[in-house]
């Protein structure tokens, strides 16, 4: 007798293909920087690409990988994505990723991605891998002189971040 093996119906995949289901909670409210990378990735992972406030913390169980992203405030990731990862139940293991946007890039003794790391895997995730680029900044001080890495992030961050993207697919063993 054969096992039966069940999958998930996706366009563009073969019967008895495992699937994954992917997501990205992205905040992008600058100059819409982090929003182009979360785009690039989500085509790779074939991932919807929604905000904080659009999805309901219970929903992201339903996920087998789950990106959040947002551009760096002061050295953090936006409020709204903390304040989303805090509300989730813990528990619910799941695989995820961390990408960002920055003016400038991370420091190796103090990564920026750290603490946003630390709080997923509180809530049970494993954070797989994490991604960041340079891209134009505005704040404070920087927008009296018109701001720094004006366009970024460019062809070749995006092509980074479509990198990024295809190894994290192969490092979790989706089909494509």
């Amino acid at each position: 007798m054969t096992p039966i093996r069940l999958h998930r119906t996706e366009i563009g995949k073969a019967k008895g293909d495992i699937a994954m289901k992917a997501v990205i909670v992205c905040t992008s409210v600058s100059h819409g920087n982090t929003k182009k990378v979360a785009d690039v990735i989500g085509q790779v992972l074939e991932a919807r690409v929604i905000e904080p406030g659009q999805v309901e913390a219970a929903e992201l169980s339903t996920y087998d990988l789950v990106g959040f992203g947002s551009g760096i405030f002061l050295g953090s990731f936006h409020a709204e994505l903390r304040e989303l990862i805090l509300s989730l139940p813990e528990g619910q293991p799941r695989k995820s990723f961390v990408f960002a946007t920055s003016g400038f890039p991370e420091a190796r003794f103090q990564r920026f991605s750290r603490p946003l790391v630390r709080m997923l895997e509180q809530k049970g995730f494993e954070v797989v891998d994490a991604f960041s680029c340079r891209a134009f900044d505005t704040y404070a001080p920087f927008k009296l002189v018109g701001g720094i890495r004006k366009g970024r992030p460019n062809a070749a961050d995006l092509e980074a971040a479509r990198t990024f993207a295809e190894g994290l697919r192969t490092r979790i063993g989706a089909t494509s």
